[in-house]
């Protein structure tokens, strides 16, 4: 066991299901409580199944779809950082708003990667 957390424990198969469960609780956590996770999930709901529909290579689609993932991935990373800011301290000061704005703006280049590549594949 790990000395410096006691969350550190846990091994092999009994390890999987515990990252699992945390997992499910961070997506569940995520969708719950952030509106712009929503936002990307429904997106997603929506760019994906179509991308099933279009007349584009599977590499491309496996883009288009991996680029609504990564969104998604980003999101999750962003709301992680907001809530650690939060935890640290809800009082205004400057490293905080850094550290969430470039949360932001990570999430901004990765609706961007979305927008960049599925023109890129549709637009002839």
């Amino acid at each position: 066991m790990n000395p410096s957390s006691p969350y550190k424990g846990k091994t092999g198969f009994k390890r999987i299901i515990h990252a699992t469960h945390y997992s499910f609780s961070g997506f569940k956590t995520a969708f719950i409580n952030e509106a712009a996770f929503r936002q990307i999930v429904f997106i997603n709901l929506i760019l994906i199944p179509a991308s099933f529909f279009l007349h584009v290579s599977r590499i491309e689609q496996a883009m288009m779809v991996a680029v609504c993932l990564l969104a998604l991935i980003v999101e999750l990373f962003n709301s992680a950082i907001e809530a650690v800011v939060d935890r640290i301290s809800l009082e205004r000061h400057e490293l905080s708003k850094n550290a969430k704005d470039m949360g932001s703006a990570a999430q901004f280049v990765a609706l961007a990667i979305i927008f960049i590549t599925w023109m890129m594949i549709l637009l002839p």
